[in-house]
């Protein structure tokens, strides 16, 4: 999908519009028996993350948040495909309260164990069948301290919140099939009290004020992988403005942030290298009053906290909304691709700004013990999956890459590899298998040793 493409919106009007009649879809599997959508994709790290049997297209999110209070009040519309023949389906949720759900307009039967909600239609889906459900809940939204110790989900400010949401914590806002192997299309509309400011993804298309109250409209029409959804909620100083290239650039700010001017110089340095921008809209959301101890890609719009906003951790979050965000992967296991492509970005900065030649990088990756705990393309466990060999050792790989085809067609690959799977999903396999047939080389060895091999080798140069 292209950015700023009208169609992308038409497509969701439509799906939307068909879904308010009920349950849609061709009659050639009306006869097959209806059974429940699996309780997760089964990914190798996070097997109960994500739902089977359905596919999301657009989530309509209607929240209210109170700072004072910290509390949530949402009503999350869901439009989906059935890909199977559906008795129940399962919805991602931690925390919060659950007060009703609809499918197709009749009430649902809800089942909540854990973070799993099940919610079971008055009538059988079929598959095929586009299909709208919708959820209203409340409470406060949690913290979530992940596998590695870091915090995400809903993390609060002084005065407001902060939704951030690798790799599980967009569970904690609203219910929806978080796993990045479905991603879909968002509106999201926030009430905050005067004063405070509702930012999110996409594009700001209304703001209303009335009773004391604030309302703010988001919308992405691009498909967004739901841990890349953000919301902040405080008394941040915002901007609109567009690139030279005519990009609108929104952003968010409590605290010193004069780097954001460097906005448009870096996206149209990142777009040099890797092809178009795959987003309708740019910009960034700085609070340099909280310490959360990382950025994060959220697409279009990354957050930074108090020690995160520099220039090369800028380049990285530019770089992701090509690597990671417009090509996400189909599992956690495909972290590396992300992180590898950013952190080459942040090689390229160094070089080109800071008379750093990648070869220095690579060579200071390679000589950091840290980089050889496993293979990037195989973290051993969940703690494992922002571990240095998935930044750094993945940077080598690109490196290796490089050296074996050329920088010419290394270039091509850069640009490349980010337009075939615009807005798609993509594994290792596919990344490997794309290398060999756009440069014509059999790079067996280099991936068994750089990629997937267990130890440093002996020469950097092999």
């Amino acid at each position: 999908m292209d950015p700023r493409r009208p169609p992308a919106l038409a497509a969701v009007a439509l799906l939307v519009a068909a879904a308010l009649t009920g349950c849609t879809g061709d009659e050639r599997d009306a006869g097959a028996r209806a059974a429940p959508g699996a309780a997760g994709v089964g990914d190798p790290y996070f097997p109960k993350l994500g739902n089977g049997g359905y596919d999301v297209r657009h989530y309509a999110l209607t929240l209210s948040y109170e700072p004072g209070t910290n509390r949530l009040t949402g009503t999350a519309d869901i439009t989906a495909r059935a890909t199977q023949p559906l008795s129940a389906f399962n919805l991602d949720l931690t925390g919060l309260t659950v007060h009703s759900a609809t499918v197709a307009g009749a009430p649902a039967t809800v089942r909540r164990s854990g973070g799993e909600l099940t919610l079971r239609p008055a009538e059988d889906i079929t598959d095929g069948a586009t299909f709208r459900t919708v959820v209203r809940y409340s409470g406060a939204p949690a913290t979530i301290t992940d596998a590695e110790g870091a915090r995400e989900g809903w993390l609060r400010t002084a005065d407001g919140g902060v939704a951030l949401g690798e790799p599980t914590g967009s569970t904690a806002w609203f219910p929806g099939n978080h796993h990045p192997s479905d991603k879909a299309t968002y509106e999201v509309a926030v009430t905050v009290p005067h004063g405070h400011r509702a930012v999110s993804n996409g594009e700001l298309t209304e703001h209303r004020t009335g009773g004391g109250r604030d309302t703010f409209v988001w919308r992405s029409a691009e498909p967004m992988a739901s841990y890349l959804a953000t919301l902040a909620v405080g008394r941040y100083e915002t901007t609109s403005s567009r690139t030279p290239s005519g990009v609108p650039v929104h952003t968010a700010a409590r605290g010193e942030a004069a780097l954001l001017d460097r906005i448009p110089e870096l996206l149209a340095w990142t777009t040099g290298k890797f092809g178009p921008y795959p987003f309708s809209s740019t910009g960034a959301i700085v609070d340099t009053t909280v310490d959360v101890g990382y950025a994060l890609e959220t697409q279009s719009r990354p957050f930074f906290d108090k020690n995160t906003f520099e220039p090369s951790t800028l380049v990285h979050e530019l770089a992701h909304q090509w690597y990671g965000n417009s090509v996400s992967p189909k599992s956690w296991r495909d972290m590396w691709l992300n992180e590898s492509f950013a952190t080459y970005a942040e090689w390229l900065y160094a070089e080109e700004f800071d008379d750093k030649p990648v070869q220095e990088s690579f060579d200071e990756a390679f000589a950091d013990d840290e980089n050889w705990a496993f293979p990037p393309a195989a973290p051993p466990t969940p703690e494992d999956l922002s571990g240095p060999p998935v930044y750094g050792r993945g940077a080598m790989v690109l490196h290796k890459v490089r050296q074996a085809v050329g920088d010419d067609a290394f270039s091509g690959i850069l640009r490349g590899w980010a337009a075939k799977h615009r807005h798609a999903n993509a594994s290792t396999r596919d990344f490997t298998a794309y290398v060999e047939d756009v440069s014509g080389e059999d790079l067996t060895d280099l991936w068994d040793v750089w990629l997937y091999g267990d130890g440093r080798p002996t020469d950097p140069s092999a």
